[in-house]
């Protein structure tokens, strides 16, 4: 098993920058492939960005490519979510996931979750 602990949220004006991170107990870190999904009030949950297990393969969602980067530290146990050029309409709450198997846009296909971070981005 492993758990997940968000951290980074807050508030932040358009235009500007927002780093996430997850922190993952256990030592089987490098087992799971790692996901970042958003939950906006009266919305779906929805992916953000994945990365594989080694970190070698990354996809994100259309509405963020370009300006998130999703990558991971093995040594520290921490997959970060780079938020740049911030929009309000990234206003969500942000969920860490975790799964053992491929890379996957699917939310039932993760097993673990974070308790999520708030990220609030003003006009």
């Amino acid at each position: 098993q492993v758990q997940l602990a968000e951290s980074g949220g807050g508030l932040v004006q358009a235009g500007g920058s927002l780093g996430l991170s997850c922190a993952a107990s256990g030592r089987t870190f490098r087992s799971y492939t790692m996901a970042w999904f958003r939950q906006a009030p009266g919305k779906e949950r929805e992916l953000v960005a994945t990365i594989s297990q080694g970190g070698g393969m990354t996809t994100y969602a259309d509405s963020v490519k370009g300006r998130f980067t999703i990558s991971r530290d093995g040594a520290k146990n921490t997959v970060y979510l780079q938020m740049n050029s911030l929009k309000p309409e990234d206003t969500a709450i942000y969920y860490c996931a975790a799964r053992i198997g491929p890379n996957s846009a699917y939310v039932s296909v993760y097993d673990y979750w974070g308790q999520g971070t708030q990220v609030t981005v003003s006009s």
